[in-house]
């Protein structure tokens, strides 16, 4: 069965992301709030439809919904852009991509807190989820997202991000 690495390290930083110490995976999301950073990649086709991924049922954390396309932790000793990269290949298989920054903010929760660093892309070629850290995955349509929102069906982090991130960009 999978499982997360719970002795994993991940870097500790501040909210400007500057690393002042490491931390395990188990220790970071035992509920004691230490700050560290994940990276999401927001993909989009050409036509605005967004890629979601669906977390599978043996996550840590908020198993079987349906997230941001591509995120994950940074490693200990890794920037934001190799795990960006490192992440989104693992992930997605996707290695041809020109990702946009947009921001970095922290999000809490009750378990956890993270410096979450956005980025979003346009991409049109084939998305190849990995079966071993995802349970799936598609395109939704902005009308499917405002239809699903509060019901439980995405992760909160996406639900905040997608209205306080990405809905003012498309505005733009």
């Amino acid at each position: 069965m999978n499982m997360d690495n719970k002795g994993e390290l991940f870097p500790v930083v501040d909210e400007d992301g500057h690393v002042i110490g490491k931390i395990t995976r188990g220790k970071a999301h035992d509920g004691c709030k230490v700050l560290h950073p994940v990276v999401h990649l927001h993909v989009f086709n050409s036509r605005g439809d967004l890629y979601l991924q669906q977390r599978p049922h043996w996550k840590d954390i908020q198993p079987d919904k349906w997230d941001t396309a591509c995120g994950g932790h940074v490693d200990y000793g890794e920037t934001v852009e190799q795990a960006l990269h490192r992440e989104v290949s693992e992930e997605l298989g996707i290695t041809d991509y020109s990702p946009h920054f947009v921001k970095h903010y922290v999000f809490e929760s009750q378990r956890e807190k993270e410096l979450v660093w956005v980025f979003t892309t346009v991409y049109d070629g084939k998305v190849c989820p990995s079966k071993d850290e995802l349970a799936g995955g598609r395109f939704w349509s902005p009308e499917e997202i405002k239809a699903n929102m509060g019901k439980g069906i995405f992760t909160p982090n996406f639900e905040n991000e997608y209205r306080e991130v990405i809905m003012p960009l498309k505005r733009e």
